[in-house]
């Protein structure tokens, strides 16, 4: 084995011993702790990595970061995802200068509240909401959403336009004005009637005589749809990480303005290997809602953050870039 090889794999290790060490923390706080906890990770400041930071190898970042007011990042998980899985895009920004923050929905993560009482995408996108609301005046973002993430961000163009300087969407619901982020995975799922109707994976949290409050997929289909090309350690991570996803925020109709949403600056990343969001969708997706620009990553599932985590980097550090 290269010496170059030897050197992948060890930082591979130290991210995955990195990610467990840092569940395991947040499980222990999630027993301490009540909602009023942090519902962030990532970095606090734009400190640079010093030379015995296993990802620096000396390197200095990008001169282009040097003077870059706008190196934020926040990335929103999708569904029954959190902040955690984020934690190779965030050493990897960090390493690059920029400052990612990845933040917990509501029922997510270590959020400590109760999933089947999300019922409403405002209920479930607040600790975004309340992050944007509580910076600075003249501070911006860009914002990052994966898979049904997208939709909070488009609910979050729509309310704090003003916080938001681009917004980037990851093989995510990049839905129209009067669309549910449900109507976007209907190729998989099938329509709503029949999901609702037959879904084994549906959770009754009120009992079985009330409406549904939520679905979790089994394990094996969750590896098929989500996970066919990342490493068997972030599926083993996934795997005891993700938490049933609320039902009434991703079967709600967004309610978006031309005034608002439509003046926002939007970016779309495709995957190409999707089981998920399948590539086709996704260029529907981009088709009916034109964005600034598109990119896609080859090889990917439907989580690049596992699968292709380099190629991700480079594309968020490219939209990062862009006047």
């Amino acid at each position: 084995m290269g010496r170059s090889q030897r050197k992948l794999l060890a930082e591979e290790e130290f991210l995955h011993r990195q990610a467990l060490s840092m569940a395991l923390q947040q499980h222990q706080l999630s027993q301490r702790f009540d909602g009023s906890m942090s519902r962030r990770i990532g970095s606090t400041s734009s400190r640079r990595r010093n030379l015995s930071d296993p990802f620096s190898n000396g390197k200095q970042a990008p001169d282009f970061l040097e003077n870059m007011k706008l190196n934020k990042l926040v990335l929103v998980h999708g569904e029954g995802f959190g902040a955690w899985c984020w934690y190779k895009t965030i050493a990897l920004l960090e390493e690059a200068g920029l400052v990612p923050i990845a933040i917990d929905l509501t029922g997510s993560g270590i959020d400590l509240a109760d999933t089947n009482s999300v019922t409403t995408l405002a209920e479930y996108s607040k600790p975004l909401i309340s992050y944007l609301e509580n910076l600075p005046e003249d501070e911006q973002v860009i914002l990052v959403g994966h898979s049904t993430g997208g939709a909070c961000v488009s609910y979050a163009l729509e309310h704090c336009p003003q916080k938001i300087s681009k917004a980037i969407f990851l093989c995510a619901t990049m839905v129209s004005d009067g669309q549910r982020p449900f109507d976007v995975f209907a190729e998989e799922l099938g329509s709503t009637e029949r999901f609702m109707q037959e879904s084994q994976f549906l959770i009754h949290g009120n009992g079985k005589d009330k409406p549904p409050t939520g679905f979790m997929f089994e394990k094996q289909q969750m590896k098929g749809l989500y996970f066919n090309q990342s490493p068997t350690k972030d599926v083993a991570l996934a795997m005891v990480s993700m938490r049933p996803i609320p039902l009434g925020p991703v079967m709600e109709k967004l309610s978006l303005s031309p005034e608002k949403y439509g003046t926002g600056r939007r970016f779309f990343i495709q995957t190409l290997d999707d089981r998920a969001l399948s590539p086709d969708v996704q260029e529907k997706l981009v088709r009916d809602s034109p964005p600034e620009r598109v990119f896609k990553i080859k090889g990917s599932d439907h989580c690049p953050f596992f699968s292709k985590p380099q190629s991700l980097h480079k594309i968020l550090l490219e939209i990062a870039r862009i006047p």
